[in-house]
């Protein structure tokens, strides 16, 4: 159980502390919660918010080139995991030095953060996720290092580089075809709903990091929704449908609209009618981009 919330409470630092609230400010989070998702983010232990969120911006600025920090046509490996131990590509060093960051410089809380990084990975990936087991319900202190310690980490690491990786390389892309970005639905379940990167990376200022507002394919959002309930998180960003359904028509790749659930949005003629070979509505939504 111990590991099942440190995972998901690690996530949650990544997914609307690192990712969504200091790389893309897609909404505003108050004192307290920024604490906290600073705290949970320290736990994924995966370097301070603000290094992140710099190779971030310039991962969605300079995707798929030699300044993508995780340019994932370099290959799978690369973008999973082999970026962190190569050396920079030089126009990423460059870009490093000229990307804004003057938001999160006047963040007391997210410079805190990244000043003392190693004691709080130490204290919050560590320390407390080994210890707390071993001293209340008398875990063998070896076997939780292991477990509450190397199988989380590993775990949750692996799952955050599936969004360079796999989403970067397998799915459909109903918003854009010209981008590598696409919708990987496994990812967005392991990753608490960042699989949907075709549309994050045409829509990155959208706090939802995904147009259908489905919570068991994006708990991220779903505890952003509950923050706001509670007064704790504002000026949420969203994408209107109107802009999503033009996008998806004029770039897309003809998914967006194949999609059984929601083809209410934005029927296609004829999708439905038994008389119809489905195949042929395919080509009838491919023709409407």
């Amino acid at each position: 159980m111990a590991l099942v919330v440190t995972v998901w409470v690690s996530g949650i630092g990544i997914t609307a502390g690192a990712h969504r609230l200091w790389s893309h400010k897609s909404y505003t989070a108050s004192l307290p919660l920024r604490i906290l998702l600073a705290f949970a983010f320290s736990i994924a232990g995966q370097r301070d918010a603000y290094t992140w969120a710099l190779d971030h911006r310039i991962h969605h600025k300079f995707s798929e080139t030699d300044a993508d920090p995780h340019n994932a046509k370099r290959g799978f490996f690369f973008a999973h995991v082999g970026w962190l131990f190569l050396t920079p590509h030089p126009k990423v060093v460059a870009k490093r030095k000229v990307i804004d960051m003057s938001d999160l410089e006047a963040d007391a809380v997210c410079m805190f953060q990244r000043k003392y990084y190693i004691p709080l990975f130490a204290l919050c990936s560590i320390i407390l996720p080994v210890a707390v087991p071993w001293y209340f319900w008398n875990e063998d202190l070896w076997m939780s290092f292991w477990i509450n310690f190397n199988m989380r980490f590993t775990w949750t690491l692996n799952v955050a580089f599936f969004v360079n990786s796999v989403a970067h390389m397998y799915g459909n892309k109903p918003y854009d075809k010209n981008l590598m970005s696409t919708e990987a639905p496994i990812v967005s379940l392991l990753a608490m709903g960042e699989g949907w990167h075709n549309y994050h990376h045409v829509f990155p200022w959208d706090y939802k990091t995904g147009e259908f507002g489905n919570y068991s394919l994006n708990i991220t959002t779903g505890f952003i929704d509950f923050c706001a309930w509670l007064g704790l998180a504002t000026g949420r960003k969203s994408v209107s449908p109107d802009m999503v359904l033009r996008r998806a028509k004029k770039c897309g790749d003809g998914t967006r609209f194949l999609d059984d659930d929601h083809a209410h949005k934005d029927p296609v003629w004829g999708f439905g009618d038994k008389d119809i070979p489905r195949e042929d509505i395919v080509e009838l939504a491919k023709m409407q981009n």
